[in-house]
Formats: C-alpha cells, sequence, structure tokens
C-alpha cells in the first residue's frame, strides 16, 4: 500500500458521553450524547471536512481523537497501528508532537506572558525534536513558512492582529513535524479577507510538510474550498459522508440538503431554493428515539420515530445514515 492511500486517521463507532450531575452529592442522572457511533477515515495528505450546527459535536470529536477528551467508546487508530488509549503516559508523550490541534480562538490560546519565538519553540525543545544551538534557526524557518518575521519574535501575542496570531498558532503545530492536525474552526473568529490568507496558507503547509487535516467548521464555502472529503454532522451523529465533488452534487440526507441550501449565491438574479427546516434542534441529553432528524424531516414516516437508520453506502465512498436509502427498513412500503 503506497503512503498516499494510507489512512493516517480510522475511527471506528466513536461515542463520547458527558455525564450530568445533579443533587448535593453530584448523582449521575443522565447524559449528553456528544458524540454517537461516528466513523471514518482520513488518508494522509489529505483534509476531511467536518460540517454540521453550532453543538452538533464536531469540536468534541476533535477533541477526543487526539486524546484531549477521553471517549466513552469506539476506536481511534494513528498510522493503522497505533491506539492513543493503549499507550502508557510515556508512550502517550512520545506520540504527542504527531498529533496537533489548531484552536478556534487565536487570542485566548496564545499565552501573553511569552514572546512569539518561545510559544514556537517551547514544545519543540521539550521534546528534543532540534539541538538547542539550531533551535533559534529552526524557529525563523518555521515563521518564514507560516508569514511571519524574524524580528517578530520577541514580540508578545498582544502586539499582533487577529490574522497574526493564527499564524502563530499554526505555526506552533507545525513546528513539531505532525503527521496529523485538527483544524478546529481556524478562521471563523477572522474578518473575511484574513480567513481567505489563512485558508491558503493551511493549503500551502499541507502540500510542503504532507499534512493531514480534519478541518471543523460551519462555513460550507470554506469547507469547499479546502477539503477533499466532507461528513455532516446532526446532534452526534453522522449522518453523511463522502468525497467533496459527490456531496455537493449529489446531497442525499434530508438534513445535508437543507444545509447546501442555504449557501448564499453571489448572483442576484438566482432565485434560491432554501428548503426550511422547522422546530428546534432536541436536546443532547434527550435525544428522540429512532432517527434523531426526524422531528425536523420533511420526509419523516412511522419507521424513522421508531428506528434509528443504519449507514448505507449508496455508491462507492458516499455513506448515508437515512431510511430512504435502506431496502430493508421498510420505509418504502409505508
Amino acid at each position: 500500500m503506497s503512503e498516499t492511500t494510507k489512512n493516517v486517521v480510522e475511527v471506528k463507532n466513536l461515542c463520547k458521553y458527558f455525564p450530568i450531575k445533579a443533587g448535593l452529592f453530584g448523582r449521575v442522572v443522565g447524559h449528553v450524547h456528544a458524540v454517537e457511533n461516528v466513523s471514518f477515515a482520513i488518508k494522509r495528505g489529505t483534509t476531511m471536512g467536518l460540517v454540521g450546527e453550532s453543538g452538533c459535536g464536531k469540536t468534541t470529536i476533535g477533541k477526543t481523537i487526539l486524546n484531549l477528551t477521553q471517549k466513552t467508546s469506539g476506536e481511534v487508530i494513528f498510522n493503522e497501528d497505533t491506539q492513543l488509549d493503549k499507550l502508557s503516559h510515556k508512550e502517550m508523550q512520545a506520540f504527542r508532537p504527531k498529533i496537533q490541534i489548531i484552536f478556534q480562538d487565536p487570542y485566548s490560546s496564545l499565552s501573553p506572558r511569552l514572546p512569539v519565538g518561545e510559544i514556537i519553540g517551547e514544545a519543540v525543545r521539550e521534546h528534543g525534536l532540534v539541538p538547542e544551538d539550531e533551535l533559534d534557526a529552526y524557529v525563523t524557518r518555521i515563521m518564514k513558512a507560516c508569514g511571519l518575521h524574524e524580528y517578530q519574535k520577541d514580540r508578545y501575542p498582544h502586539e499582533f492582529s487577529g490574522g497574526q496570531r493564527q499564524r502563530i498558532c499554526i505555526a506552533r503545530a507545525i513546528a513539531l513535524n505532525p503527521d496529523f492536525i485538527v483544524c478546529d474552526e481556524p478562521v471563523s473568529a477572522l474578518d473575511v479577507s484574513i480567513q481567505a490568507q489563512i485558508i491558503n496558507l493551511l493549503e500551502d503547509l499541507q502540500k510542503e510538510f504532507n499534512l493531514t487535516y480534519l478541518f471543523i467548521s460551519h462555513d460550507l464555502s470554506v469547507v469547499q474550498h479546502i477539503s477533499d472529503t466532507i461528513g455532516v454532522m446532526y446532534l452526534g451523529n453522522m449522518v453523511e459522508f463522502a468525497d467533496k465533488e459527490e456531496i455537493f452534487a449529489n446531497p442525499l440526507h434530508p438534513y445535508t440538503q437543507a444545509l447546501f441550501s442555504a449557501i448564499p449565491v453571489p448572483d442576484p438574479t438566482v432565485k434560491m431554493n432554501r428548503i426550511i427546516l422547522e422546530g428546534n434542534i432536541p436536546s443532547p441529553s434527550n435525544p428522540p428515539s429512532g432517527c434523531k432528524f426526524h422531528t425536523r424531516c420533511r420526509n419523516c414516516k412511522g419507521v424513522c420515530k421508531e428506528k434509528a437508520p443504519r449507514t448505507m453506502e449508496v455508491k462507492e465512498g458516499h455513506f448515508v445514515a437515512c431510511h430512504i436509502y435502506d431496502p430493508e427498513s421498510g420505509y418504502e412500503n409505508e
């Protein structure tokens, strides 16, 4: 198997439940089903976009994959043989440089007490990736790759704009020479003009360093630009997954169709065929029975209210969790 066809990350039936505690003694009275039975794989050198409404579990997936949040069940496999939850503390520390994250807010994710050169070089020194006498030149090289200048090494984060701070966050991540980076809405806090610069930077760095990304966002136009594959989340579940061209040309799940119909078209003469979803998102601590989307779905039938849909591969590489596409669900007979 060639390097380009190997899966850097493989997620199998990942679940993450957060306990709900109440009373004087903090007794567990329920769970928030943040992520439920999510499966996907990301090939080396590619980008997977993860989209969905706020609160659907996108960020939780990213943090759980990196073992920043402990999973409830399921498997996360790196480089086809490494499961992070099976590693000892020492082994985890050695593996940590290979998996990095770029956080959403560039203002709160940088220490205000450290100059930029130290922020980027701190973890490199800690893990001994570069000899001490070469560290300064290495940090300079990484900064230049991210569009920063050597003279900015001694400046502090408050002296930079939002876009420059996000470049610092990106430089801090790639300085460890990772295989995989979770990009957790890295441009949502930035101006639109700066967003394009950061997206282009991420693409250039991916080609230069052969990086693999999980790109989390709710901006479909950004995801369409940067992604190779796309997964659509709803209330903790992956409802659809396919290559970018396939999913935009042929969205199958009713929720995906509604999401894509909301993408603005920069042409005032084009009439939008918006699909308006009625009702509110159900509570993740008390999700509806059957298909979680049935309370807002225009195609809902009896089986949708009673039975959770299976994830079907309706076309090679195109997966969807909906009774409409399952010949054994009984949907067509109602």
